[in-house]
């Protein structure tokens, strides 16, 4: 039993294995709002408001606090630890082995999940943007096997999951300036919305304010609807701050860099969420954008703003791979670390001489294509979220459990009241997971007795922690 719970020593890699230290502070603050600002909010706010109606303003409000909570640990924990992996390496280093492989699955599933989602929405979007110019793609590459079972391959899945891991390859500075001129377009582009959309505000769309109850209520499949159920989901619009604890070892200054991105990431799309949504649900009564998936557009159409509407679409799918790049580069930073501890071939974890993890990059990038291209994502994409919850409550437990064995270990970021912001997270995480359709948390069960079956049968006897 002693052998499940044997704590990783951080120690400095060998230099094939060491990252290149080329980011600073306002390269991760642009990889976390990159990450973070993407689907959830271009159609997520539609799946909420027809779930709570105006009272998603505050199902973006309790996602936010719970995030926010869950964000300052991991700055404390990526300060403390300043190494890849992320919540993984944290919870290897605190909590102990087996604990570690179990959050390491679950950001697996995560990762995986959110750029294949991404990867799929992006290949519609962009399918019809080639189809309005009489050059889409048969129907048969436009598309995984349906729950029918038709036969079909997302192509431009792969074609777009293939560019991010090429321009990832290529040098980790390159893809942040890359990804850096992408945020800003985005921002720019929730700004021409929210300047567009925040004059038609009218109060009378605000009411009733919360038609389904300000919980969470079971509906026809066992959809969760009210505010807390709405959250639940609003919840995959702000994660992707956890991205940059996987940059540790890349930021110049560890101890400066990765607190501020990952707060001022939180900060900042925290603001730019409440301002979107606030200007959206006031612009046009949510029962005519709810369930949406390009609500933005819709509202837009809505109150007479065509010419914008086609402007905010199009800038969003070309600014859309950014959340792909960041969870891309997230989940082989992981796989990285998971491969110098012995779980994966060792091979895998040796840098290019640009100072980037080549191999375990393309690694990734072939198995999520395989995801995105065949797969039927409508049932299984909110599992992102359970894998999610399940690192956030490790790393909060991770703070607690150091500041009692470690209280005067070094903490270049001191999470500010830590008894009360780390149990804060746990508790709002575990309550998010028990909103979750039923379905969904079943599923999360079941993918980690998996992996709790490989981790016995073949991972524990490869590690090389002792």
């Amino acid at each position: 039993m002693s052998g499940l719970f044997r704590r990783k020593l951080i120690t400095e890699q060998p230099p094939e294995h060491r990252l290149a230290r080329t980011l600073s502070w306002p390269h991760l603050v642009a990889l976390g709002v990159g990450a973070i600002v993407g689907t959830g909010i271009l159609t997520l706010i539609g799946v909420g408001a027809d779930r709570a109606g105006p009272a998603v303003l505050v199902s973006f409000v309790v996602a936010g606090a719970i995030c926010a909570c869950a964000a300052l640990c991991y700055a404390e924990m990526a300060t403390m630890i300043p190494a890849s992996g992320s919540a993984y390496t944290y919870s290897y280093a605190t909590l102990g082995e087996v604990i570690a492989w179990v959050v390491g699955w679950s950001l697996i599933l995560e990762y995986s999940l959110v750029v294949a989602t991404v990867a799929v929405g992006w290949a519609g979007y962009a399918n019809g943007f080639l189809a309005a110019r009489g050059m889409g793609l048969p129907e048969y590459l436009t598309h995984g096997p349906t729950v029918g079972g038709a036969f079909g391959i997302n192509l431009l899945a792969i074609v777009i999951i293939g560019i991010v891991a090429g321009l990832l390859m290529l040098g980790t500075r390159e893809s942040a300036r890359i990804n850096t001129a992408l945020v800003v377009l985005k921002i720019v582009t929730l700004t021409l919305f929210v300047a567009f959309s925040l004059p038609y505000f009218d109060a009378a769309n605000l009411h009733p304010f919360a038609p389904l109850g300000y919980g969470s209520t079971a509906g026809a499949g066992g959809v969760k609807y009210g505010m807390m159920g709405a959250a639940a989901i609003i919840f995959f619009a702000f994660y992707g701050f956890d991205a940059i604890s996987t940059a540790a070892e890349e930021a110049k200054n560890p101890d400066r860099d990765l607190a501020v991105g990952i707060v001022g990431s939180m900060v900042a799309c925290t603001i730019i969420y409440l301002i979107v949504a606030a200007a959206a649900v006031g612009a046009l009564h949510y029962t005519k954008f709810a369930d949406s998936p390009e609500p933005l557009a819709l509202i837009l159409r809505g109150i007479g703003q065509d010419t914008v509407a086609a402007i905010v679409a199009a800038a969003a799918v070309i600014a859309l791979p950014t959340v792909i790049l960041g969870f891309l580069y997230g989940q082989s930073r992981i796989f990285l670390v998971m491969a110098r501890d012995g779980f994966l071939p060792t091979s895998l974890a040796k840098v290019s001489v640009r100072g980037t993890p080549a191999r375990i990059t393309a690694v990734t990038a072939v198995l999520v294509s395989i995801l995105a291209a065949v797969t039927p994502l409508d049932v299984i994409a909110s599992l992102a979220n359970a894998g999610t919850l399940c690192a956030f409550i490790a790393v909060a437990v991770c703070v607690l459990v150091l500041r009692r064995r470690e209280p005067n270990e070094r903490r270049p970021f001191k999470t500010p009241l830590a008894w009360l912001v780390a149990p804060a997270a746990i508790l709002g995480c575990l309550y998010l997971f028990t909103s979750l359709q039923s379905v969904t948390q079943i599923s999360f069960l079941v993918w980690n007795a998996i992996g709790l079956l490989i981790y016995f049968l073949y991972a524990r006897r490869r590690s090389f922690v002792t």
